[in-house]
């Protein structure tokens, strides 16, 4: 069998482990215990604020179902948050595709986990540059690195991942699940797919389009340069 090619797929597949990192948490409280009636074995890992919100909407729950991506991968978050899920363990988790052997080793040799969910949103940056006033560096801090490439590695593996990207699309997930007895269709996996795609193919054109109209001579007064 060829490294990187695969020619089979399942038509379902059942949402076990989750990765949960979202800016907009909106809907989060109502989508997360009816994920975890219909997939009750369902297991979730997270980061930063997320982590935090899902441990208060799971309460007595959180302890065997919740975790810490830093305590999942064995590297702690950057101060700030500015590096926190870009780590080998979780890419593999994400574009592991089921029937590879070459795959299944690498899961075997590192202790990662398939993750079959990958819900995430983006930082508001274009809110940001919306605002009043917003000042180079606030703007600058609103560019999403870790979730754009997580919403891309699920979307590129729709095989098996299903990657969520809006909170409109939380029941769609929620009906499905239901149906299918805590399992995602492969039809539906894709049309998240394509959503994703459309979703961070937005957020850079709205990044290259703020960096086309802003001139530097606006942006370099905003640093004490070091010479």
């Amino acid at each position: 069998m060829a490294v990187n090619v695969v020619d089979k797929a399942d038509e379902f597949v059942a949402v076990k482990t989750v990765l949960v990192s979202v800016s907009n948490k909106e809907g989060l409280e109502t989508f997360i215990p009816e994920l975890v009636r219909l997939c009750p074995g369902a297991r979730f890992l997270s980061t930063g604020g997320t982590f935090s919100r899902l441990r208060e909407i799971l309460g007595d729950e959180a302890g065997e179902r919740l975790t810490q991506v830093q305590d999942y991968t064995g590297q702690p978050e950057t101060q700030g948050g500015l590096v926190k899920t870009l780590d080998f363990k979780i890419y593999l988790g994400i574009l592991t595709e089921t029937y590879n052997d070459f795959h299944k080793a690498d899961l075997a040799r590192t202790g990662a986990t398939p993750i079959d969910m990958v819900v995430v949103n983006l930082y508001p940056f274009r809110e940001t540059v919306a605002k009043p006033g917003a000042r180079a560096e606030d703007i600058r801090g609103q560019i999403d690195i870790g979730g754009p490439c997580m919403i891309r590695a699920a979307a590129k593996n729709f095989l098996r991942v299903a990657p969520v990207v809006e909170p409109e699309d939380y029941p769609t997930v929620l009906d499905e699940l239901k149906k299918n007895s805590g399992s995602l269709g492969f039809r539906l996996r894709y049309r998240l797919a394509r959503k994703a795609f459309v979703h961070t193919a937005a957020y850079d054109k709205a990044i290259a389009g703020y960096f086309v109209a802003t001139p530097f001579d606006s942006v370099s007064p905003c640093y004490s340069i070091v010479r």
